[in-house]
């Protein structure tokens, strides 16, 4: 029977896979970590499963020409997409098994931030009850202005739950559509106009290599001395250096992280200290439903591989 290795998993087993594929393939759970351990797992595969593991040129060039990698999340940051598409290899992915979670997640770190909630909760442990003295300023919601930087389908689901709020909101997003924006009731803006004008921004922007450190001193300067930031999309999209400092000297009033540019968050990063810094360890994903979700919606793509379909969900480019 084919063989279909999964280079890496953290889940608590692969029942979900190898319930799909139970008549198409045999499912082999492998822990590799380096891209000499991933070539070694593949073998001579034509499909494959992926997490995390290094899924580079050298191993591409070991699948060959019309192989399939289905990767096991919304990213693709540990597959070198360019090298894939010069070699004909194909890539999936599943970018919605978790939307109501990280979209749930999101506004549950932007809610606690704009309402003060760390701030006001080490107060009451510290002893302290002038409240207005440490949240102020606050906005009512129906007054603040919420910026989003991308707007895909997280960022739209984001957008569905702020409404009942009143908020004003911006969107930065060079590929939004005017007419869609307009039916959406809300403002197209310039990344400059949208930073120096948010009272939240939310950032759902790829990583790329034009969006890398997208948020750098530069651009933390143009915020409003008591906006905050709420990144659950890529850790790379903001310089931690930068933004340390931001919150240290009341350049920005505070953020919320769920993703990190070292994962796990290491001993000694300047975040670690860093003030009014609410942190979440990139589990804005997570629910007991999602995990099974991922699996069967990732192992549903390599059936579709394996018998010649349409993928689903194939990388963009």
């Amino acid at each position: 029977m084919i063989r279909v290795p999964v280079t890496d998993y953290t889940f608590p087993t692969l029942e979900p896979e190898q319930s799909v594929l139970a008549t198409l393939a045999i499912v082999e759970g492998h822990q590799c970590k380096t891209e000499e351990e991933v070539i070694t797992a593949v073998g001579d595969a034509k499909v494959i499963l992926a997490q995390f593991a290094p899924i580079t040129r050298r191993v591409l060039e070991h699948l060959g020409k019309g192989a399939t990698v289905v990767r096991y999340g919304v990213g693709a940051d540990n597959i070198d997409l360019k090298a894939a598409k010069e070699l004909g290899v194909n890539v999936a992915y599943v970018p919605d098994y978790c939307l109501d979670e990280v979209a749930d997640h999101t506004v549950a770190l932007m809610l606690a931030l704009l309402r003060q909630l760390p701030l006001l909760n080490q107060g009451v442990q510290e002893g302290r009850w002038d409240g207005i003295q440490m949240a102020k300023p606050l906005l009512p919601l129906n007054q603040t202005t919420i910026g989003f930087i991308g707007f895909g389908r997280m960022g739209q689901a984001v957008l569905t739950r702020l409404k009942v709020f009143g908020c004003r909101f911006l969107v930065y997003d060079p590929f939004l559509n005017p007419d869609k924006a307009k039916t959406l009731g809300i403002d197209i803006a310039d990344l400059e106009s949208l930073l120096k004008a948010a009272d939240a921004i939310t950032l759902h922007a790829p990583l790329t290599e034009q969006t890398r450190h997208l948020i750098n001193t530069e651009r933390l300067a143009l915020m409003k001395s008591t906006a905050i930031l709420v990144n659950t999309a890529r850790g790379g999209l903001i310089d931690p250096r930068a933004l340390s400092h931001a919150l240290n000297t009341g350049q920005i009033r505070a953020a919320g992280l769920d993703v990190f540019e070292q994962e796990p968050l290491p001993a000694d990063s300047v975040l670690r200290s860093a003030k009014h810094l609410l942190l979440t360890p990139h589990l804005a994903w997570y629910s007991e439903t999602a995990i099974e979700r991922l699996q069967r919606l990732a192992a549903e793509e390599v059936a579709r591989a394996l018998q010649g379909q349409a993928l689903r969900c194939p990388f963009p480019g």
